[in-house]
């Protein structure tokens, strides 16, 4: 098979896909950044929460001297009000794909959003459903009333299999399954694919980041106090000046929701701080769970460092290149 570098279309009409994706704070944006500048590459963001404009602090938004050195896609779409779905996303970032591979540059998906990197790496068959806010409003209230782990079991008698996948604590994700169920009778885990079958558009090249646990914490924490230091809590204080109520979902993502409670005087700085960092451990190790449920992801130990791990990167995507010629 013919396949021509810097990701353009092979002849079966396969466009090469490099993806790194990893738990936060593992360093795959660095890496990402580093294999664009080496490949002649752009970044397509697989991040949920970047999707959003003037949340830059608390989504680790690439900065903008990385962003003046690779293109990056996917990022400050919307208004923190603003619906975004998974169906969008997957429309966004095949499109951002489609045209980076045109113009001869390799697209690199890299991000943490399990959901969003699944969604164009199987294609997905995902439910357009717009947000029925009054459904959302009497589910989030029946949370309220009767405690999260009633709505839960609501949903495992609709949808079992998305009750499994789904804490009982979170909410949102509970709230939007049932939506969907009732909205479309179907239930939501109908719309995912399991088994795992790669979608017919891309070539695939697909590598995980990971520390070892007290590592990645200590990083996690880390960055925490970093963001703390440029300025999120002001930025949180801005979302809220400006009309963005902690209803919304945009709101309730790391560190905008326990700062946010914080500004109404539910509780003190640090504890608000301490909660952040607990909480993003806490994601962390969802995000690594989903991940490892990911048979095309080579893992790579991100304690070699970016550079080493751009190299392994960078190496292995030029082998696959040759091999495919």
């Amino acid at each position: 098979m013919r396949s021509l570098l810097g990701g353009q279309v092979t002849e079966d009409n396969r466009r090469p896909l490099l993806v790194i994706v990893g738990p936060t704070a593992a360093g795959k944006s660095a890496v990402a950044v580093e294999c664009c500048l080496r490949l002649g590459g752009e970044v397509v963001s697989a991040d949920s929460m970047q999707v959003y404009r003037h949340m830059d602090i608390g989504t680790a938004k690439p900065t903008p001297q990385e962003r003046r050195d690779v293109p990056h896609h996917c990022i400050d779409l919307v208004e923190p009000d603003e619906e975004y779905s998974v169906a969008r996303y997957k429309a966004d970032a095949e499109a951002a794909i489609a045209d980076i591979s045109a113009r001869g540059k390799v697209a690199v998906l890299c991000g943490g959003t399990g959901l969003y990197v699944k969604a164009v790496l199987y294609g997905l068959d995902l439910p357009i459903v717009a947000a029925d806010w009054e459904l959302r409003r009497r589910l989030e209230e029946e949370a309220q009333r009767l405690g999260p782990e009633a709505l839960h079991e609501r949903l495992r008698h609709g949808d079992p299999t998305a009750a499994a996948r789904i804490h009982p604590h979170n909410v949102r994700r509970v709230v939007r399954a049932l939506e969907v169920y009732v909205t479309t009778g179907r239930p939501m885990s109908s719309y995912h694919r399991l088994d795992h079958v790669p979608s017919p558009n891309y070539n695939v090249l697909a590598f995980g980041l990971n520390l070892p646990r007290a590592e990645l914490y200590r990083r996690i924490d880390a960055r925490v106090d970093a963001m703390m230091q440029r300025g999120l809590l002001e930025e949180v204080r801005w979302l809220l000046d400006h009309g963005y109520p902690e209803r919304l979902i945009s709101m309730k993502g790391l560190g905008y929701s326990q700062l946010a409670a914080h500004l109404r005087d539910e509780t003190d700085l640090d504890r608000a701080v301490y909660l952040v960092k607990r909480d993003t451990r806490h994601y962390a190790r969802r995000q690594l769970t989903w991940f490892r449920a990911e048979p095309v992801l080579r893992w790579l130990d991100a304690a070699i460092g970016g550079g080493a791990a751009a190299d392994v990167i960078c190496d292995s995507w030029r082998r696959s290149r040759t091999t495919d010629s």
